[in-house]
């Protein structure tokens, strides 16, 4: 039985058509005019139970859109979705301890603090207990090549370094499918050989079901 479902998933943000300057401002304020831009349009797809999936497509495809309506962060204009069989867009906790989303352009960890910091708020916030919490940071940290980094201000460590800290804070609840937003954007060959290990790894040890975004 499938995992992941989109079916004419579609997705059209309404935004003002408003000419530059003052007059435009001018006549917008006094007759707004709106157009439609289609951001996804019919997307359908199913991704069984422990694949791994790429999502490709240039930059403007709608593939952070497409995420966006299988995680539940938008509801989709049209067409369903359907993750683990739940609707996405109902943030149900019984789904959200089920999936996580990772997006290469932003971050969770904070920016001040140790990544190890954020990874304790994690654990509260998924009821992880502290045995479990060593077990998982021990092994992920090996798996990613990852030791003192964890320790050190995240404003201080590399990109590459950054974004496997993001995925030990996101990974770290063990969910079961993995939405992962250009993961690789901006790093080197090397950090992107790394994470891609890491993700393969991941997922033949734990059977997780992986989407991955790129352009």
């Amino acid at each position: 039985m499938p995992l992941v479902v989109a079916q004419d998933l579609s997705k059209t943000y309404r935004v003002a058509d408003k000419r530059p300057g003052l007059v435009g401002a001018v006549r917008h304020l006094l007759n707004r005019r709106y157009r439609d831009i289609q951001a996804v349009k019919n997307v359908s797809f199913q991704i069984e139970p422990g694949e791994i999936v790429g999502f490709l497509g240039p930059n403007g495809a709608g593939k952070t859109t497409t995420l966006k309506m299988l995680t539940g962060l938008i509801h989709p204009t049209s067409g369903r979705c359907e993750v683990a069989g739940y609707r996405p867009f109902a943030r149900q906790r019984a789904l959200l301890r089920q999936i996580t989303m990772v997006m290469g352009q932003k971050q969770q960890l904070i920016w001040d603090l140790p990544a190890v910091d954020s990874f304790r708020i994690n654990a509260a916030v998924y009821d992880i207990s502290p045995d479990q919490y060593r077990q998982r940071i021990d092994e992920m940290a090996q798996m990613l090549g990852l030791k003192d980094e964890i320790f050190q201000p995240v404003r201080k460590l590399s990109l590459g370094e950054r974004m496997k800290a993001e995925l030990m804070a996101a990974l770290l609840h063990r969910p079961a499918v993995l939405f992962l937003d250009e993961p690789t954007l901006g790093l080197d060959v090397n950090a992107q050989t790394s994470v891609r290990s890491f993700l393969r790894g991941y997922n033949q040890r734990y059977g997780a079901t992986i989407l991955l975004t790129s352009h």
